[in-house]
């Protein structure tokens, strides 16, 4: 569905991703991991258009978007959902969702209130004023207004407390029953294997290693460098 074919980019002069490469196929979850500054962000810049590489080749669906405009690459069919607080908190919950509104596809404002109930009761509030778990809420149900086919998660869990971080667990589990195809990027591994068919761990800006989730939950190399030893699962797997 997506492949990643050894893309190099650049922050100016700093050469930031070195061959990334990396696949999703129909239906997966497939998670990329990393401490901060590891390069995952930029990963996702580059697939949506927002820094394009200066080598290698990204395609979609067959469809090469390597040098698209960001706009372009929303309309075939991949959706992102930033990291940190990226709405805009002037505007209400409502008003937010209709800036991102794509009509004739499966994500209907019903069917994003049914995934997110919270939402609907949230409408007419501003998005300055919810809290930091309705505002996850509410960058994922913009991002599925724009009909994607892929949706990129750039570090869902951050900054949430762990109750929020469990409903996470559960909304991401929806979506998938939904047949929606998900990338995220995430240094909560645990919970994140706990929810992913497959991972990349990334570190300095290379693919360091790769493999199904459950090997990544227990390749003993790598526990140190995922933590994944250091704290329960937030995520539920029954």
């Amino acid at each position: 569905m997506l492949e990643v074919a050894a893309i190099d980019v650049y922050y100016g002069r700093s050469h930031v991703l070195q061959g990334v490469s990396l696949t999703v196929r129909a239906g997966e979850v497939v998670v990329l991991l990393g401490r901060n500054g590891a390069g995952k962000t930029t990963t996702f810049r580059a697939i949506m258009g927002l820094t394009p590489p200066r080598r290698g080749t990204i395609t979609f669906e067959n469809n090469t978007i390597t040098h698209l405009p960001p706009h372009a690459i929303v309309r075939a069919g991949l959706g992102l959902a930033p990291s940190g607080r990226r709405l805009f908190g002037a505007l209400t919950v409502a008003e937010n969702l209709a800036l991102a509104e794509q009509p004739g596809g499966p994500w209907t404002r019903e069917r994003v209130f049914a995934l997110f109930p919270k939402l609907a009761e949230l409408a007419s509030r501003r998005a300055a004023f919810i809290s930091g778990g309705e505002q996850q809420m509410l960058k994922i149900a913009r991002a599925l207004l724009s009909q994607p086919r892929l949706l990129l998660l750039d570090e869902p869990t951050e900054g949430l407390a762990p109750v929020v971080v469990r409903e996470l667990g559960g909304w991401l589990k929806g979506m998938r029953e939904e047949g929606l195809s998900i990338l995220m990027a995430e240094q909560n591994a645990r919970f994140a294997l706990a929810l992913a068919d497959r991972g990349y761990v990334m570190e300095k800006g290379r693919i360091l290693h790769e493999g199904a989730a459950s090997e990544l939950l227990t390749a003993p190399e790598l526990a140190v460098h995922l933590a994944v030893g250091s704290r329960p699962s937030l995520a539920k797997t029954d």
